[in-house]
């Protein structure tokens, strides 16, 4: 089974077509042999299969293949047919109706209910997707179609793609410990008074003591990592508008996991004052009030920390000896909704992190990322003195683009770095507490981001989540500074008195 597309249209003219009906037949049987199969081989292309003149209508029906579209076909042929109706018989032509377009594409499987736009309806059936589309001569034009494929051909893939342990491969591991503590480290901070729930979901509030540790991760990131490697510090923004993400790539499908930003309609104080005055009589915040007052999402808060960054390049033509470029943001929280996920200190809706993001020519991104592999294993084997491992992984995003094999492991990728928690068991699932991303083109190319030499650029970027550290680390060695090993221990120092409460 492959692809195939079924197409038919009305062609209406200024008036009747019947004069020219000599003139359409040829017209069309030629083009049958020449432009709609220009650019595809032999049996790929595209056909007028049937045809007919109904006063001043063309009808047609187009079959094709994925090589030349029969939404293509239909404007190879549009153009000079107008052509010759007006030059020979003075007749125009006035739009275009589509009275049916199925695409059938091959699947393994029947996909979930789908709600699509331009899509009325989607069946299955031997070993087949039929999409039946309700477009017009405006959407054709605006290749509408031809994104419908792209997604429909996404959510295949995606559906065979799986989990993520289907495509992980164990790259390194370290040898397995003997640890002083095994409890949970988020219950053992919280009878310590290290940290507390906040207000929100899936939100900390740190304290003195855990705040100390954080701050402590972070220099050594800062002395082992970013100062030897020379990265600098950038502010990257927390508020993220619609245009990044869809630069980014994100706006396909960062919907489920993204707080999201409304601000007000205005701020005259008369418009929500009957909002003020409910609050004051009630002492209840009238949220549905509100939400008639506020305007559309235009973003959400930060969800991956580097996108904004790439704002800072849109569009520049940077000098080849100004790469690779090597920057790191620290600045503020990122947020994801984690729904039913959220877990102790290591699974948050709102969490602490170093963004680190590289920029240059294929061969210095990829020996930049091996730079990070080597620091982080200097920092965990050393400093830390972790039980860890990593894997290669291959993201979502590269796996629709076919790079699902260990054969892409020099290139474009993911590396997840995990450690065990002993308080989970023996078999107990790792944490995923590091990564580091080789995004290939994926980012220079959203944002229109040039080299002076003209050669292709990549990128990557690695992120230092503190809770993930914290969970990580202190469910291995435990609160007692007796356990923690030298290297840790010394940068610390005596920790932080807490707040005491009666």
């Amino acid at each position: 089974m492959e692809l195939h597309f079924t197409l038919k249209v009305a062609i209406r003219a200024s008036s009747d077509v019947t004069p020219a009906h000599e003139m359409i037949g040829e017209y069309l049987e030629e083009a049958n042999r020449t432009i709609l199969v220009k650019g595809a081989s032999d049996g790929y292309g595209a056909q007028v299969v049937e045809w007919g003149i109904d006063g001043n209508k063309i009808d047609m029906l187009i079959e094709s293949g994925r090589y030349v579209r029969a939404h293509d076909a239909l404007m190879r042929i549009r153009k000079p047919l107008a052509a010759k109706l007006g030059k020979d018989f003075r007749i125009g032509l006035r739009a275009i109706e589509v009275e049916s377009f199925i695409i059938t594409m091959p699947a393994e499987k029947p996909l979930k209910q789908l709600k699509i736009p331009y899509v009325k309806s989607i069946d299955y059936e031997n070993g087949a997707i039929k999409l039946s589309l309700d477009v017009g001569e405006s959407e054709i034009e605006n290749r509408v179609p031809d994104r419908i494929l792209t997604l429909m051909e996404d959510k295949i893939q995606q559906q065979s793609y799986g989990g993520k342990a289907e495509h992980w491969q164990i790259l390194w591991q370290s040898e397995k410990k003997e640890h002083q503590f095994s409890g949970d480290p988020t219950q053992a901070m919280l009878k310590e008074g290290w940290l507390k729930r906040g207000a929100s979901r899936g939100q900390w509030i740190h304290g003195p003591q855990s705040t100390q540790m954080f701050r402590t991760f972070e220099r050594i990131v800062l002395e082992e990592l970013l100062g030897p490697l020379g990265y600098r510090e950038m502010i990257f923004p927390k508020l993220v508008p619609w245009e990044v993400w869809q630069k980014s790539g994100h706006a396909k499908g960062v919907y489920p996991e993204i707080y999201y930003v409304c601000p007000p309609k205005t701020r005259d104080p008369d418009y929500w004052e009957e909002v003020s005055d409910y609050y004051k009589v009630t002492h209840e915040v009238p949220t549905a009030l509100i939400k008639e007052k506020i305007g559309e999402p235009i973003g959400g808060m930060c969800y991956a920390q580097c996108p904004p960054f790439w704002m800072f390049l849109q569009g520049e033509t940077i000098p080849t000896d100004e790469f690779p470029i090597k920057v790191f943001d620290r600045s503020g929280t990122s947020h994801r909704y984690e729904s039913g996920g959220i877990h102790g200190m290591e699974r948050v809706d709102e969490f602490h992190r170093i963004e680190i993001v590289w920029l240059g020519a294929k061969e210095q991104v990829l020996e930049c990322a091996k730079e990070l592999h080597e620091k982080y294993m200097h920092i965990f084997n050393e400093i830390l003195e972790l039980e860890w491992r990593k894997a290669w992984v291959t993201p979502w995003f590269m796996a629709q683009e076919g790079l699902t094999g260990v054969a892409a492991q020099s290139e474009a990728g993911t590396t997840d770095y995990e450690a065990v928690l002993p308080y989970r068991g023996e078999n107990g699932e790792w944490l995923e507490f590091q990564n580091v991303s080789v995004n290939g083109a994926k980012y220079p190319a959203g944002f229109n981001v040039k080299c002076q030499s003209g050669e292709e650029l990549w990128s990557g970027c690695s992120g230092v989540g503190l809770e993930r550290w914290s969970s990580a680390f202190f469910a291995q060695k435990g609160l007692d500074p007796v356990n923690w090993p030298e290297g840790f221990a010394k940068r610390a120092g005596k920790v932080s008195k807490g707040i005491r409460f009666l």
